[in-house]
């Protein structure tokens, strides 16, 4: 039985109910590109709402994080991991949380205690010690030496105010060098392997705290790092979860893993995530904005470093490594058994596509060496940008032509891309569990009567592909296969502001999922949905599964205004549209 199995088992025999694993891709949330955190999907009920599985829930969550993408190729960081968590939604606290995370690291995972560390969170301010934590770590025989007292690494907060609440961390010694007696945080070779998060204060504005009258436990567990740990190896690609697939790149390109490691961690990692991104239902294809962007460039990244390796790009090298990848997940995650012809289709596209653009950058290479010059920073980035030329390969082919390249103009015109990149594709967590504003509750509705309107006027087709939702606008993507006239847009608008004017009641259901389906209600990802789900009833117009949150009534909405319809996508059409 492999990690993800055990530890569900484990938090289901204490209670819990497993929630399915939201999509990669988040719906109605603008702070990120993609699911980055097990709690991201869970935000809603953290902050009071009511959980359709209860107050006890586990999982394995899909996560992308795209921030530290230059990382890549280490040992230990992955663009896509899996994170198990389990969750307390104002039922049991710390002594349970705590109690339970050492049960199973103990008695499961059969770690030994001393190889174990732990932080607690040492005050600071109007917020004190936490003394549970520390007696509960000692009851359970951790000893004080090993327990370390820590401010910044130890609180949790989403934003500036709101939830908030120390946490405490656990460590593993993944080394074979004696385990010192006492634990030092600074020391690489303790590695974090858990984090349970107490919140269980609200800080306000003026900088004081309170303490919530519901207080819950969120925790976290990377399945790739506790592999690694538990397998007794340093390198996260060398675990069962990277063997075959590693195993499988040196095959291809008849090289050893040895001396090659950085190529092959970037292939095997960006080729995971390209497959759960194509897989999502978002429906999500290389492009040059948003996630289609970031996917396009885990692509490319990945057929550089497979010529780095001497692999023929024309073979089926690509469509080798995604199948196994597709038979490694597809018992846990079964949109990749569903949108398995999509992943292949669209990669080897994408790798045709790139082989093109590679040609057009080395003509465009050529040109400019022909004055004789060397390359200027600008130039330099211009060829990775447009054509994909890492600067190692620029650097080489100006070599050839004895001409330098400015290196350091280059990291300069890197840097600024990078920081537009992180910020789009990172973005800020909003205030993270402090809600969303009056605006964006405005625009979750609305989404919900767009949807309504492109169904009655452009066909019952129409689905949602996704949404991204501002203080400033909403923008709705759907699947549609021609460019909508201005007729279309007219009507649709015109129906949207119709429906608020008649002040129709939004009414919140519970029901089960299968009784929500056949009542007629629409949903974007049916899989995440548990068996219990809410649905929000817009007057006879609308009917759709959603987590909220929306107005009373539509007459809250003011007029609708689309601002822009244009592509998003093959097959996605993309709507841009206010509230005045």
């Amino acid at each position: 039985m492999n990690l993800k199995d055990l530890y569900i088992n484990f938090f289901i025999e204490k209670g819990h109910k497993q929630i399915p694993s939201a999509p990669v891709v988040p719906e109605n949330d603008p702070s990120v590109l993609f699911n980055t955190a097990g709690m991201q999907p869970l935000i809603p009920y953290l902050m009071g709402q009511p959980h359709p599985y209860g107050t006890r829930l586990c999982d394995y969550q899909k996560c992308i994080r795209t921030n530290d993408l230059d990382n890549i190729g280490d040992t230990y960081h992955h663009t896509f991991f899996e994170m198990l968590g389990n969750w307390s939604l104002g039922d049991y606290f710390k002594d349970e949380a705590i109690e339970w995370s050492f049960e199973f690291l103990t008695k499961v995972l059969n770690i030994p205690v001393e190889r174990l560390a732990v932080t607690v969170y040492a005050g600071k301010d109007n917020i004190p010690f936490d003394q549970t934590s520390y007696d509960k770590w000692l009851s359970l025989g951790i000893k004080p030496e090993r327990i370390a007292k820590t401010v910044d690494d130890n609180f949790w907060i989403a934003g500036d105010t709101g939830p908030c609440g120390p946490d405490s961390e656990m460590f593993y010694w993944r080394s074979n060098d004696p385990i010192p007696e006492k634990f030092d945080t600074e020391d690489e070779r303790w590695v974090e392997i858990w984090n349970d998060v107490f919140m269980q204060f609200e800080k306000k504005a003026d900088g004081s705290v309170i303490e919530l009258p519901n207080k819950n436990v969120d925790t976290g567990m990377g399945v790739e790092r506790t592999t690694a740990i538990l397998e007794g190896v340093t390198d996260n690609y060398a675990s069962s979860i990277w063997k075959d697939v590693i195993a499988l790149i040196s095959d291809i390109s008849g090289k050893p893993y040895e001396g090659n490691e950085k190529s092959m961690r970037i292939i095997a990692d960006h080729l995971r995530t390209a497959v759960f991104i194509l897989a999502d239902p978002a429906g999500i294809k290389p492009s040059n904005t948003d996630q289609g962007y970031i996917l396009r460039r885990l692509i490319r990244r990945a057929i550089r470093h497979a010529k780095a390796l001497d692999i023929d790009i024309n073979s089926d090298w690509e469509e080798q490594i995604a199948k196994l990848l597709l038979s490694k997940y597809d018992v846990y995650y079964s949109e990749l058994k569903d949108n398995r012809d999509v992943v292949l289709t669209e990669l080897k596209n994408e790798k045709v596509k790139f082989n093109r653009t590679l040609e057009k950058g080395l003509r465009q290479f050529e040109k400019e060496v022909q004055r004789g010059e060397d390359i200027d920073g600008e130039t330099a980035f211009h060829l990775f940008d447009t054509f994909g030329f890492p600067l190692e390969l620029t650097v080489e082919l100006a070599k050839e032509k004895g001409l330098n390249v400015d290196t350091k103009g280059y990291e300069e015109k890197f840097k600024e891309h990078q920081e537009k990149s992180r910020t789009a594709s990172q973005g800020k967590f909003k205030g993270g569990l402090a809600g969303d504003s009056e605006t964006e509750t405005k625009y979750h509705t609305a989404t919900h009567l767009l949807n309504a309107a492109l169904k009655r006027v452009v066909g019952p087709e129409v689905h949602q592909k996704g949404s991204n939702i501002t203080d400033e606008r909403m923008r709705f993507d759907f699947s549609c296969d021609h460019k909508l006239s201005d007729e279309e847009k007219e009507k649709v608008e015109t129906l949207v502001n119709n429906w608020i004017k008649e002040g129709l009641e939004v009414r919140c259901d519970e029901m089960s999922k299968s009784e929500a389906i056949a009542s007629g209600a629409e949903c974007m990802f049916i899989e995440k949905y548990p068996d219990v789900v809410t649905v929000y009833t817009i007057g006879d117009v609308s009917k759709e599964l959603c987590g909220g949150p929306h107005v009373k009534n539509t007459s809250e909405l003011g007029e609708f205004k689309i601002l822009k319809e244009e592509s998003s996508s093959s097959g996605v059409r993309r709507i841009k549209a206010v509230l005045k």
